[in-house]
C-alpha cells in the first residue's frame, strides 16, 4: 500500500515527499493527490486514517505535513499548495478563515485534553499539575503561539500556579521527544500523545476542573489544487470510519 510521508519546511523551501504510483507520470500523480496540513498531535491518527482513506480511494495519493498549527497557517498564508487544513485549535483555524483562505465553514472533528507527560516510572513522583511549579524540574512546553502551549498556559492559570519552562518547543511532538529521551523531566502535551508514546512515557492526568478541552477543526483550503479530493478527505474524517480511527487513538468525539 502506498505510504504517505511527512513533509517538512526546510531552508530551501517546502519539500514534499509524496508516494506516487510506481513510475507513473508525475503530472498525473499530482492531479490525483491530496495534500493535508495537520497539527503534529494528529500524526499517528491521521497516518492510519490516510491508509484507510486510500484503501477506500485507491486512485488518490495523500501527502501529510505535520507541524504546529501556527506554523501550518503561516505556510498556507505564504502560498503553499494545500488541499486540507486540520488544526489543533479554533484560533489558528480562525486566522485561515478570517483571511479568506478556507472554502467553507470549518467542521470540528475531534476533541482532546491536556496531560502531563513524564518518563517511565515517573521518577520525580509528579502527582499533579501543581508539581510543575517546582523550579528544580526540567519542564518543557510548546511555544505560546502553538495550540499545546496556549492550552498549557490556560491550565497553569486555572490551577493558580506559575511555571517557568526550561525551553519552548515548536510543536507537541518535540515536547514528547525531549521527555522520552530523558532531556526533560516533564511536559504538558495531549492525552493522545501520551498514548502514542506507548512504553516510552507515562501520563499524569490533569483534573477536569483545571484542564482544557481542545477542539480540532478541519476545512478545505480556498486555493486547493484538488478541491474534490480535499472534500472527500474531509468527509472521510467526519464519517464513521474516520471517527472510529480517531477514537482508537484517544481522541474525543466532536
Amino acid at each position: 500500500m502506498c505510504r504517505r510521508i511527512v513533509v517538512a519546511l526546510v531552508a530551501a523551501g517546502l519539500v514534499v515527499a509524496s508516494c506516487g504510483s510506481g513510475g507513473g507520470d508525475s503530472t498525473e500523480s499530482s492531479a490525483r493527490g491530496v495534500t493535508v496540513f495537520a497539527a503534529a498531535s494528529l500524526t499517528a491518527a491521521f497516518s492510519e486514517l490516510g491508509d484507510s482513506f486510500t484503501a477506500a480511494n485507491p486512485d488518490v495519493d495523500v501527502t501529510f505535513n505535520f507541524a504546529g498549527s501556527s506554523d501550518l497557517v503561516a505556510q498556507i498564508s505564504d502560498g503553499a499548495p494545500v488541499d486540507v487544513f486540520a488544526s489543533a485549535d479554533l484560533a489558528n483555524m480562525a486566522k485561515l478563515t478570517d483571511a479568506g483562505l478556507a472554502t467553507n465553514e470549518p467542521a470540528t472533528f475531534a476533541t482532546n485534553v491536556a496531560e502531563v507527560i513524564v518518563e517511565p516510572g515517573n521518577p520525580f513522583d509528579i502527582t499533579g499539575v501543581a508539581d510543575l511549579a517546582d523550579g528544580d524540574l526540567v519542564l518543557v512546553q510548546c511555544a505560546p503561539e502553538v495550540p499545546c502551549g496556549a492550552y498549557a498556559e490556560r491550565v497553569f492559570a486555572n490551577a493558580g500556579i506559575t511555571v517557568t519552562p526550561s525551553s519552548y518547543e515548536e510543536n507537541v511532538k518535540a515536547v514528547v521527544t525531549k521527555v522520552t529521551l530523558g532531556e526533560a523531566d516533564a511536559g504538558v502535551v495531549y492525552r493522545t500523545d501520551v498514548i502514542a508514546a506507548g512504553d516510552s512515557a507515562e501520563g499524569v492526568p490533569i483534573p477536569a476542573d483545571v484542564n482544557v478541552v481542545a477542539e480540532y477543526p478541519i476545512a478545505v483550503v480556498a486555493e486547493a489544487p484538488n478541491p474534490a479530493g480535499a472534500q472527500a478527505f474531509v468527509d472521510f474524517v467526519l464519517g464513521s470510519s474516520g471517527q472510529k480511527i480517531l477514537a482508537a487513538h484517544g481522541f474525543g468525539s466532536p
